[in-house]
């Protein structure tokens, strides 16, 4: 009885017993399809869903690494601004938010800024974080598009902005309605430099951003299936009193009408750019000869 108690029932326990953890992120469903994604194959293929192609939303770091040659790249430090100059309060201060939004994400704020090459060009890219506030515009994003342009008009560079965001920040008011005008006046130094100003619209492009400078580059790309406009659409169709088309406000819609010029699979992007940089950096290089 001891040899059944000491050592078989143990030995059984520890191999059916024992229930090992196992991890909540393994497996994604994808929101086109609700095909089944495992996460090394979704990383593998670049967060785009393998069953129906459809584009999931990526983190910066990680388009970054997709996007420059090598994906090697310099980050830039973002410019300090008033930390909530308005205390603003609802239901949670302001603070309180950026706050749980820096540790979550490990950024200072929605932006992100980097420089390096792209196809062999000096570009510098400003990119949005969704998952920051849901990537609104405040003063921080407004200074740091400022600063971008500064750096790419300071090394000859093309700049490329990535906008992913939901608008203004609500919450600094008025003071983020104004960066709307300030990041036109910001991209227009690049042109005014005689250099490329490309913007790549990703999944979502709303609001205040999609009303400023993500709408004013020289070229547009989008990501196939990018949520891409102004207002939303139950609000546009109770504006105008009309049903609009089923792939209303679509990366590939806005082709179709002249707005987007390529929409571009993620797989092809770094080639993509390469190819446009090359031909506007070395047209730009004969002019200047």
């Amino acid at each position: 009885m001891n040899w059944l108690n000491d050592y078989i029932r143990p030995r059984i326990r520890s191999l059916v017993g024992e229930q090992k953890e196992v991890p909540d992120n393994l497996w994604k469903k994808c929101p086109s399809c609700e095909g089944m994604l495992f996460h090394r194959d979704l990383e593998d293929n670049h967060n785009v869903c393998y069953h129906c192609n459809h584009h999931l939303r990526i983190s910066v770091k990680k388009r970054l690494e997709l996007m420059f040659d090598g994906g090697q790249y310099e980050k830039i430090a973002l410019p300090d601004v008033a930390f909530d100059p308005l205390k603003f309060k609802d239901r949670k201060k302001y603070s309180d938010r950026l706050k749980d939004a820096q540790s979550k994400t490990g950024l200072k704020d929605a932006m992100t800024l980097a420089k390096g090459t792209i196809g062999g060009q000096k570009v510098v890219i400003a990119a949005f974080n969704f998952s920051f506030m849901g990537g609104s515009m405040g003063s921080a994003v407004g200074e740091a598009i400022v600063k971008a342009a500064e750096e790419a008009v300071k090394d000859k560079a093309a700049l490329i902005t990535i906008p992913a965001s939901g608008g203004a920040r609500m919450q600094e008011g008025m003071l983020s309605l104004v960066q709307m005008p300030r990041s036109i006046i910001a991209v227009e130094m690049v042109k005014d430099a005689k250099l490329p100003y490309i913007v790549l619209l990703t999944d979502p492009t709303t609001g205040g951003v999609s009303a400023s400078f993500a709408m004013v580059g020289d070229i547009h790309l989008a990501e196939p299936g990018s949520t891409i406009g102004f207002a939303g659409r139950r609000v546009i169709e109770e504006t105008v009193r009309e049903t609009l088309p089923d792939d209303f406000q679509t990366a590939e819609y806005l082709q179709d009408h002249g707005i987007v010029d390529m929409v571009v699979e993620r797989k092809d992007l770094h080639e993509t750019l390469g190819r446009i940089l090359g031909l506007l950096m070395n047209k730009k290089a004969k002019k200047a000869a």
